[in-house]
């Protein structure tokens, strides 16, 4: 499939054939015990997918050899801008104990790492295309180390992979906005072409909440940005600064509701189940989501309960073998995975389900098992993957043999 997709990865038109789509559930009284699939041709136009019909052996078009095809993986959590990935090997330090400890080693680090970065998140940006991935919310550093230079380069990087991958950015201040002096920064990032504004723990680092995260909301609010906040205390300052957050988006509905999230937001997987539920409800009522890079250390998210309550749930790498994380694979499938094992989701609907959290909840089959994915008019944004169906695709992690970015064949 490789070979003959290379000279069409530029083409405005062509078609795939012999390729499987879930097509519905099959049951046994009423436990769903297998997921339906059919072969099916695929012409796409323009970058969006013009008609899907019948397969047809005869059909000049790119065999897709019977793989199933699944909407294309969403990264929501990275950081592009200063992976170790490229660089040698080079496990976690033991000396680095707290959040302060990791700024001042990036504050010695970054002017070096700055000297490969473009080259290596180049790299990083194939591997995470590799297993799949086609769109991601990259943070990158803003601080008095870096300046505006890690945009700069990050934007660089960017430009050659345009065609390729989907891309939303995220001015995160990483050194506190006040313990150095960040703020005059943000107030000129903010104008840039980012996305969204961040902020990490600002209690334990700036020792305030009310003011930093006044001046990351109404620069949001003034720049029409998005939020997106760093925030692993598990303290009685992590509930505030959610609470913050909340009361922040049910003021400013119209800029703020359904931009707003929290990153990791570790309180929540320490609290009384009584006030989990209470925040749930606040945060789902007020637009507010939670990304996480699903921790399983000392802190088990309630990724559950908080999708229950109709909290919008991303799901991100964050670490891909840096400084902070030994681990990180990169693989959104393999996050699935994780999932799937740490909450019990062993059955076949719980297992097409929990690849929502794989493709920001692009599923093929609704939860009733009417075909919702793909339709004429949609992105065509798509792996193939050697697997039966979405259910075995995370159970097994199966691999993903090619994908397509709005039409466009990334390999």
């Amino acid at each position: 499939m490789e070979q003959q997709t290379n000279n069409l990865s530029g083409d405005k038109q062509y078609a795939f054939k012999n390729v499987l789509l879930e097509t519905g559930f099959e049951y046994d009284g009423q436990e769903i015990i297998k997921t339906q699939t059919g072969l099916f041709c695929i012409e796409i136009e323009n970058g969006k997918i013009k008609t899907i019909t019948p397969n047809d052996l005869n059909k000049n078009a790119i065999d897709a050899e019977g793989r199933l095809m699944l909407p294309a993986f969403k990264d929501m959590h990275a950081h592009l801008d200063k992976m170790l990935y490229g660089l040698p090997w080079q496990a976690v330090s033991e000396k680095r104990k707290t959040v302060k400890d990791m700024i001042a080693y990036e504050q010695q680090m970054i002017p070096e790492w700055l000297k490969t970065s473009v080259v290596r998140t180049e790299k990083l940006i194939d591997m995470l295309q590799s297993y799949g991935t086609h769109y991601i919310r990259s943070h990158f550093n803003i601080d008095p180390t870096s300046g505006f230079e890690s945009l700069k380069h990050l934007e660089i990087a960017l430009q050659y992979k345009e065609r390729t991958v989907g891309t939303e950015l995220v001015a995160f201040p990483q050194h506190g906005i006040f313990y150095t002096d960040t703020a005059p920064l943000l107030k000129e990032v903010v104008k840039m072409n980012i996305d969204f504004i961040g902020g990490v723990d600002p209690f334990s680092i700036d020792g305030s909440i009310e003011k930093p995260m006044e001046l990351i909301t109404q620069l949001a609010v003034d720049n029409n940005k998005g939020i997106d906040i760093h925030l692993h205390e598990t303290s009685e300052s992590g509930v505030k600064t959610i609470e913050y957050l909340i009361d922040k988006a049910m003021e400013n509905p119209q800029n703020l509701k359904g931009r707003t999230f929290v990153s990791h937001a570790f309180v929540l997987g320490h609290l009384p189940l009584s006030k989990t539920e209470s925040i749930a409800e606040r945060l789902a009522e007020a637009g507010v989501g939670i990304v996480s890079s699903v921790p399983f250390r000392d802190t088990v998210m309630p990724i559950p309960l908080l999708r229950k309550h109709g909290v919008e749930v991303l799901v991100g790498n964050d670490n891909i073998q840096d400084h902070w994380s030994t681990f990180g694979s990169g693989n959104m499938l393999q996050k699935a995975h994780l999932i799937a094992e740490l909450y019990g989701y062993t059955t076949e609907w719980e297992l097409s389900r929990t690849l929502g959290l794989a493709t920001r909840q692009i599923l093929p089959l609704d939860d009733k098992g009417n075909q919702q994915w793909p339709k004429v008019g949609d992105e065509a944004n798509l792996v193939f993957i050697e697997s039966s169906c979405s259910a075995e695709a995370v159970a097994r992690i199966s691999p993903v043999r090619s994908l397509v970015h709005k039409g466009n064949i990334v390999y």
